[in-house]
């Protein structure tokens, strides 16, 4: 729970009106809510606005375990001792330090923090100020602002925000992006062996997101993964990465673990997967013609998963 100064590194793909929207917001003093998904750039667009602003970029990871001394900071114990409650034995949390640099303060899932530690940002959002026990008053510095992120689709480990909290945010919705848009960030984060098998990597991650037996499907990091396995997987059996079983194992274990089947559905994770893999590259090899190998191999067309019978 340590913070931590990031600066932007992967380009933003397709956000450049979130961009906007953000960067407003931050400018007029707002502190904002990004809505959506995993796997949509919330972070990745925070980073971007923060090194357009040369602010530092304070992370922290909203879970159970981020107490209201974690986000806000401590007075070192043996110091104490030592010297007493002094204002240079206190150790900022990630919340004072972004106070006292005008950094942005981002909190990874929200809706996983508990409601005491929140708590702990109302003054800071709406008076730009803390107290702190034997420490005194915090001000915020020029530039000081909060950001946080939150799945709303997610509801196992979450607790709900209060509305003391949205009444100090703004709220931007960070949907997923085009199917162009992921094939660009697949290319970018992952070897692929063709422009073409990315594209059908991206349609398959893009189709477990509305397959009936699931409840959620994968992010642009499915397809991310799949590349990457795919490549060590092929150089492993000596094969190319375009090979149909090469490219199903790789589905499986990138994909398995990141969609949720629907409770009222008795397939697993790994049969629809298998059924998705099949709709987007076709039949494997054995199960085809020769003249169908190549079309199906070899990157022809790509785009969405072919409607199932």
């Amino acid at each position: 729970m340590t913070a931590a100064v990031h600066r932007a590194a992967t380009p933003v793909v397709d956000r450049a009106r979130e961009t906007e929207l953000l960067e407003a917001a931050l400018a007029s003093g707002a502190h904002v809510v990004l809505e959506g998904p995993p796997g949509t750039g919330k972070s990745t667009l925070l980073r971007q606005v923060a090194a357009r602003r040369e602010a530092p970029f304070f992370l922290v990871e909203g879970n159970a375990e981020l107490t209201p001394a974690r986000l806000v900071g401590h007075f070192d114990p043996s110091l104490v001792l030592a010297r007493g409650y002094t204002p240079d034995v206190f150790v900022d949390g990630p919340l004072l330090a972004a106070m006292r640099d005008g950094g942005l303060l981002y909190v990874e899932e929200l809706n996983r923090v508990p409601e005491e530690t929140l708590n702990a940002l109302l003054t800071v959002m709406s008076e730009r100020e803390i107290v702190v026990p034997r420490l005194g008053l915090v001000a915020a510095a020029e530039g000081f602002g909060i950001v946080a992120a939150m799945n709303p689709y997610d509801a196992v480990g979450t607790a709900r925000v209060s509305s003391a909290i949205y009444d100090r945010t703004c709220r931007i919705v960070m949907g997923y992006q085009s199917a162009a848009a992921e094939e660009q960030i697949a290319a970018y984060r992952a070897p692929m062996p063709s422009p073409a098998w990315c594209a059908r990597a991206v349609a398959l991650v893009r189709a477990t997101r509305d397959h009936p037996d699931l409840r959620i499907g994968a992010s642009v990091r499915g397809a991310i993964d799949l590349g990457g396995l795919a490549h060590q997987l092929a150089r492993a059996r000596g094969t190319g990465a375009e090979d149909w079983h090469v490219g199903l194992d790789a589905a499986l274990v990138a994909l398995s673990g990141r969609i949720r089947v629907a409770e009222a559905s008795v397939r697993s994770p790994e049969d629809v997967v298998t059924e998705l893999y099949r709709d987007v590259f076709g039949p494997p090899p054995e199960e085809r013609g020769a003249d169908d190998e190549d079309a199906a191999d070899g990157g022809g067309g790509a785009g969405e998963a072919r409607p199932r019978p």
